[in-house]
């Protein structure tokens, strides 16, 4: 058996998608009620960073309580191993925890490459802000002038497809999807294969009815951004984000389903049936199939230097789009573009067969939080969700990562309301 922290619970594909939306389902995109989720935007934006966020270890006492915060929940985490990263004004702090390789003993290390899922998104929203702030396209432009064929297309703006309240179906969510890739981890899915799933199923309800996490979405916006530049998605997070910010350690893996030395190796649930004894190595499974809206690999240091980017818009957007951005979503909790907002906590959580990632930006404080895991199985009180055999129920059900995240946000004096 795969030696875990602790072996605990599981989910399945069509389930593990973005645990963080499952907490804002219920806010629906736009809606003007209540509090603002960013409270003072144009503060948010102007912030200088300081040379310490990258260069000066937090303070011993702060470390210690970050540490503590971990070690206090790696108990309820069903993940071989962890990296957690935090940078704000005073300084930053990494460290990493278990197993990357359960079979060998290899510990955990700070550096190491994981995918980081549906932290994805927050990459490809921000190319959307980057053509919308160019003038190449509008968030109000409909699908229909970029993508023929799908329903409702001529009524479906961009926005709608960021802010997940387009109506398409997820292909995500179809058995016919999972069992392909269940039986097959290593093919290769084309986008047509992908869309040829969902389309068909759409739309699930009309434009701007409700909110629905539906992968396709971003399918969709990843064919826009490459239609209207010219240039692969690829290219364009090249282009546009790592360049500009000068990280060198995130990108795009196409059909490649090889990660670069060092990583870890990464435990699912996903596509075992009836009842899990041990957890699957789904390390080498093919990303193809999650492209724009999950696919992408890095390090918590890259994450660290993105999510601040992504907060601020420093060194990715000019003041109005960022302006656009942080207001998408003014209820204390909501998704808005390509983003999750909760109680300023602005950010994305992430989940890849064998990996889970978090990555926010509190906007209260300009701290960052990244977490890693390699592992995508959830634990807790999951219902009828797969679980592992010793899964206790005495706690909220939730993501490894996302429970790590959770108990390093309260060691920082602002607490990331909903998860324990």
């Amino acid at each position: 058996m795969v030696e875990f922290l602790k072996p605990l619970g599981g989910k399945s594909l069509s389930a593990a998608f973005g645990a963080v939306v499952l907490l804002l389902s219920s806010a629906s995109a736009g809606s003007a009620e209540g509090a603002r989720c960013v409270a003072d935007p144009v503060a948010v934006i102007a912030r200088a960073p300081t040379a310490a966020m990258a260069t000066t270890p937090l303070p011993a006492d702060l470390a210690a309580d970050l540490d503590a915060a971990v070690k206090s929940v790696l108990p309820k985490v069903a993940a071989p191993g962890i990296i957690a990263g935090v940078r704000t004004p005073a300084g930053y702090w990494t460290s990493a925890y278990g197993l990357a390789d359960p079979e060998t003993g290899r510990p955990m290390e700070v550096g190491m490459f994981t995918r980081i899922g549906s932290v994805t998104k927050t990459f490809t929203g921000t190319l959307l802000m980057q053509l919308v702030e160019s003038g190449a396209v509008s968030l109000d432009d409909t699908i229909g002038k970029y993508v023929d064929d799908i329903p409702n297309g001529d009524r479906i703006t961009l926005r709608q497809l960021a802010n997940m309240t387009s109506g398409v179906q997820s292909y995500t969510n179809l058995d016919s999807f999972q069992d392909q890739l269940f039986a097959q981890p290593g093919r290769v899915f084309s986008t047509d294969e992908l869309l040829g799933l969902a389309i068909p199923r759409s739309p699930a309800f009309e434009p701007g009815e409700r909110f629905d996490y539906s992968n396709s979405n971003f399918v969709l916006l990843g064919l826009v951004i490459e239609k209207v530049s010219g240039k692969s998605l690829a290219e364009n997070y090249q282009t546009g984000i790592f360049a500009p910010l000068g990280i060198e350690n995130t990108f795009s893996p196409g059909a490649n389903p090889d990660l670069p030395d060092p990583h870890p190796q990464g435990y699912t649930l996903q596509g075992i049936v009836d009842h899990p004894k041990v957890a699957t190595n789904a390390t080498n499974w093919n990303p193809s199939w999650s492209w724009a809206t999950g696919h992408l690999v890095s390090t918590v240091d890259d994450l660290l230097t993105f999510g601040r980017a992504l907060g601020t818009g420093q060194g990715l957007l000019g003041t109005d789009a960022q302006m656009t951005r942080l207001n998408a979503f003014p209820k204390p909790l909501g998704y808005g573009i390509a983003l999750g907002c909760v109680d300023g906590w602005i950010g994305h959580d992430g989940s890849e067969p064998g990996y889970t990632t978090t990555l926010f930006y509190d906007t209260t404080s300009d701290t960052t939080v990244a977490v890693q895991a390699n592992s995508d199985i959830f634990s807790g009180d999951c219902e009828d969700q797969a679980v592992l055999p010793d899964n206790s129920t005495e706690f909220t059900c939730n993501s490894p990562a996302l429970r790590v995240f959770s108990a390093l946000s309260d060691a920082l004096g602002h607490e990331y309301a909903g998860h324990d």
